[in-house]
């Protein structure tokens, strides 16, 4: 940056007016520029000198060694003035009489990168009456350090009689003070109170120079010291008297001599140290250095700068300067200049910049601890500017003063390093590898990034308590969210290309910083939050989106870094947005399931299952239930997120337990078909009397129904009513089994129509959507079938069926009172059961009723008894019962009404057989069932309810139910079996 500050000298040329024929015979008061909002790092004076009393100091100081430092006259004519050949007439010191010549750009202005300005003509103004404005370099200088001509004209004065008085001595040879106390008088001033301020400004200066700040320290037993001391006491209370022969300023004139020609090894020295000590001489020189400041343009440095610089330096010899002292000066010249002038200026601040490079380079080779003090509370000054701005760089800076900022973070950068690696004695202790300008750079960057983000924040904050809507506070970080995008995209454009060259993850950190921000804040409102609502997902996608952007800034900026960016990813912990959004929905499916299931139960308990509540036949909670699961389905694809089809599996599943809830609910308390079933009474042998009987007495078969129906435990007293209610349960489980179908695919539909192959697989996972309770409804329905058959067969009907079927003599029991009220359930069932289970269900009765049939002739008990010429009444009746069925035609179909009458076909003919015949079948079962262990004695085969011909079970309740002697005799021999229970 330097070679392209240093050459900021082209732009547009400004216009002055150099006002040098200023001819007031008093000085103009000069603007106190250190003091206005800077305090100067010079160090104070133990003394009283005003600026005005050190500038009329240094002004005499310029004068004299000017004079002294020339021996023939120099003249200088500007290019107007030769070629109107003329030239003005010169009596005074040569280098103060060159004339002004702008011809030639400004090598310091170029050193610098100052812009070069034209001088301005006066419109109408001839080239004579320019000539006559021509004027010195002395001339110039008097009205730029704002000396009146009557002083100028006395100090010339007084330096003629020095001369004159101290011939062949130079400038610094002679205590100046002292020598110009004593050659001017009261008469060469205007009045009496003008010499006595005079004075006492002389007086002060030698108290300063050789007391105060002497160059060497003063001994304190050294008397000329304390003799000094009282005579400036004494004549600062009673004027001195400076007459050449006077006693009082003999003595004075000696002890200044002794105490200014000191040195170090105890010798005379020829040179007077009495205005080169610190920071006595930092303070006159300063006001020399200020006159490179247009007079009439504060903050423009005047063109001659050159020739007044070079006049300038020969005080040195006087003021114990050199060049690193005289650099640093006028760095803080140009550095304060530009900041109390408002900093509108900014070439003052880009040479301050170009002159703290060479400091830098002097600082190197300085050891003086004087220097090393001064540096450091000038630059301490300088950085304590230059980072009040760049800790809040977004404060100061933008896209139209870039420059400028590069320019302070160079003079903090090196006032840093030059303070910490150059004057420091613990750095170079204690050294270590540190890149001083990277570890500054980036904490000005985290400091402005963070104090701009709390702005962003609290004009976020104001403009929502602002509006209307001041309840909705969500959207608060959202809004914060884009404001903190549009920064950081901002500082990438603008600031990070800047800062990079002293910070090559400038971006990054930048980044980094305002990610960390957004998510401290961002952490603290997700832990407050319960709910799922719109707002709260669009402050996560809002912070997801941000993320996104802060990152691919990063790892933009990374591209070139050494560790490829890692160790600013590392400062930049995910927001896991995702992940919250994710948690969040999964809570919302939780609560939203949780509500299901609440309705599934109320709406259970208040439910009749009554068919009639609808032309449909099923439950009305049903309804309510599938109402709900269809608004929780569209609320969750209503839900602004990109994970459907991801979190979709936990809602269907929940779904699905609901349901499965439900239907378990629906299904229970109807009993089994073993509920209905009556028990099988203990096996007994028929009496050969039981045929004259005819059929039990009234009373007996009263207790065996009574017997019958405390077994079944009903609390149902309308048969047909009771078989509605289940109806309806079937009907319901029906309809939930299609529902689901239709939710599954309009679960799956929204998935499918995703771009992304993971959302096809998803898909396809989710072919299986409410399996769960899909299989319910099917076992469900099935059981509920069976249930509802054995309860009008075995329950509703046992009246016709268990206590009337074939009790007594079997002619006149026969099985058309059971047809009868069984078509009445039929003609129900048709009426009221979906026709998609309809067939279902009258197929599980047609299997009740024939094992009904079975279990009355092969377990009736001692009220049946049957005789062979009983078959074909059976016969006849099971083939009404499958009439009924079939309904000629209009029924079941014969094919499934033959496969479940099988078994009673095959049984059937065992009451056609010959006891004898049946005897030896059983015999011969027996043995093939229990093998060689039968051989002796016969077992009693076990129940099995699996009848079947060959079976020895039921070959033996054959014999058992046969009104034959010879069963009888085989049983009571073998068996044992009494005649009733």
């Amino acid at each position: 940056m330097s070679s392209r500050l240093r050459d900021r000298t082209s732009c547009q040329p400004k216009l002055h007016n150099h006002h040098y024929q200023v001819t007031t015979k008093t000085a103009v008061a000069m603007p106190n520029y250190f003091t206005e909002t800077r305090t100067c790092p010079l160090a104070e004076l133990a003394t009283n000198l005003s600026d005005s009393e050190l500038r009329e100091t240094a002004y005499e100081i310029l004068v004299g060694a000017c004079r002294s430092s020339g021996v023939k006259p120099l003249t200088f004519i500007t290019h107007s003035e030769k070629n109107l050949g003329r030239a003005p007439a010169l009596t005074s010191t040569a280098s103060l009489q060159r004339s002004l010549s702008s011809t030639a750009a400004s090598n310091v202005k170029k050193a610098l990168g100052l812009k070069s300005s034209r001088k301005r003509h006066v419109s109408g103004e001839s080239d004579s009456e320019r000539v006559k404005k021509a004027v010195t370099i002395g001339e110039m200088l008097r009205v730029q350090m704002r000396v009146s001509e009557q002083i100028d004209s006395r100090v010339r004065r007084a330096l003629l009689r020095v001369a004159a008085a101290q011939l062949g001595k130079r400038i610094e040879s002679i205590v100046l003070p002292v020598e110009m106390l004593q050659q001017l008088k009261p008469s060469d001033f205007p009045n009496q109170w003008e010499y006595d301020a005079w004075q006492r400004r002389n007086l002060k200066l030698l108290e300063a120079g050789l007391l105060l700040h002497p160059l060497l320290p003063l001994d304190k037993t050294d008397t000329a010291a304390q003799q000094l001391r009282q005579i400036i006491r004494g004549a600062l209370e009673k004027p001195l008297e400076t007459g050449k022969n006077n006693e009082s300023m003999q003595a004075l004139r000696s002890i200044a001599l002794s105490l200014a020609c000191r040195t170090f090894d105890g010798s005379v020295s020829e040179t007077s140290h009495w205005a080169d000590g610190f920071p006595l001489n930092l303070r006159i020189y300063r006001m020399l250095l200020e006159a490179c400041f247009d007079v009439n343009d504060e903050i423009s440095v005047i063109e001659e700068v050159d020739e007044v610089l070079e006049l300038v330096k020969k005080t040195w010899v006087v003021l114990g300067m050199n060049q690193m002292l005289h650099d640093l000066c006028f760095l803080w010249i140009l550095f304060n200049r530009y900041v109390v002038t408002g900093q509108v200026e900014s070439d003052l601040l880009f040479a301050a910049n170009n002159l703290l490079m060479e400091v830098e380079k002097d600082a190197k080779a300085m050891t003086d601890p004087d220097y090393s003090k001064i540096i450091s509370s000038t630059l301490g000054t300088i950085l304590g500017w230059a980072e009040k701005r760049l800790l809040a760089y977004h404060n100061y800076f933008h896209s139209d003063n870039t420059e400028t900022m590069e320019c302070v973070v160079s003079m903090a950068v090196l006032s840093a390093k030059i303070m910490v690696e150059d004057i420091s004695h613990e750095y170079h202790r204690k050294r270590k590898e540190i890149d001083l300008a990277r570890e500054r750079v980036d904490n000005y960057i985290r400091s402005s990034l963070h104090v701009a983000f709390v702005q962003i924040m609290e004009k976020v904050k104001s403009s929502k308590h602002s509006s209307k809507n001041q309840q909705n506070q969500f959207p608060f970080f959202s809004i914060l969210a884009q404001g903190v995008s549009t920064l950081a995209f901002s500082e990438k454009a603008i600031f990070s290309p800047l800062l990079k060259r002293w910070h090559p993850l400038a971006a990054g950190v930048a980044v980094a910083t305002l990610h960390s921000c957004y998510g401290n804040e961002l952490k603290q409102f997700v832990s407050g939050i319960g709910d799922l609502t719109p707002d709260i997902l669009q402050v996560l996608r809002a912070a997801d989106k941000l993320e996104k952007d802060l990152v691919q800034i990063a790892v933009e900026n990374s591209v070139d870094s050494e560790d490829g960016g890692k160790s600013i990813i590392r400062e930049m912990p995910p927001y896991e947005a995702e992940s919250v959004i994710s948690n969040l929905v999964k809570s919302w499916i939780t609560t939203r399931l949780d509500r299901l299931k609440e309705w599934v139960d109320r709406n259970l308990q208040r439910e009749v299952w009554d068919p009639r509540t609808n032309k449909e036949n099923f439950a009305p909670s049903a309804v309510e239930v599938l109402r709900i699961v269809d608004e929780a389905l569209e609320a969750f694809f209503l839900l602004p997120i990109s994970m459907h089809a991801v979190l979709l599996p936990d809602l269907t599943t929940g779904i699905d337990r609901c349901i499965l809830h439900y239907i378990s609910k629906a299904k229970s308390g109807c009993g089994s078909q073993n509920t209905f079933v009556p028990s099988m009474p203990v096996l007994t042998r028929c009496s050969t009397r039981s045929k004259f009987v005819g059929v039990f007495k009234r009373k007996e078969k009263f207790q065996i129904a009574q017997g019958r129906k405390s077994q079944v435990g009903t609390t149902n007293s309308n048969g047909s009513l009771g078989i509605s209610h289940l109806c309806c349960r079937i009907n319901t489980l029906q309809h939930f089994r299609m529902e689901l179908v239709v939710l599954a695919k309009r679960a799956i539909s929204p998935v499918r129509n995703s771009e992304s192959a993971h959302m096809d697989n998803i898909a396809d996972g989710m072919g299986k959507a409410f399996e769960l309770s899909t299989t319910a409804c099917v076992e469900g329905i099935k059981q509920l079938c069976e249930i509802t058959a054995y309860k009008i067969v075995f329950h509703d009907l046992s009246h016709v069926l268990w206590d009337g079927l074939y009790v007594g003599e079997v002619s006149s029991s026969r099985i058309e009172p059971f047809l009868q009220e069984l078509e009445q359930y039929l003609e129900v069932i048709s009426l009221t059961v979906h026709y998609r289970v309809r067939t279902r269900v009258i197929t599980e009765v047609m299997k009740a009723s024939f094992d009904g049939l079975l279990l009355v002739l092969l377990a009736g008990g001692p009220p049946r008894a049957f005789h062979l010429q009983d078959y074909e009444t059976i016969a006849d009746d099971f083939k009404s019962l499958c009439d009924l069925f079939w309904s000629n035609g209009d029924g079941l179909p014969a094919d499934l009404i033959q496969k479940f009458s099988t078994t009673v076909n095959a049984i059937l003919p065992l009451f056609h057989t010959d006891t004898d015949s049946l005897i030896e079948q059983f015999q011969y079962m027996t043995l093939e069932t229990y093998g060689s262990s039968a051989k002796s004695k016969l077992p009693l085969p076990p129940t099995t309810g699996q009848w079947n011909p060959t079976e020895p079970n039921t070959l033996l309740r054959v014999l058992c139910y046969r009104s034959d002697e010879t069963a009888a005799k085989f049983l009571k021999k073998t068996y044992n079996l009494p005649k009733k229970l």
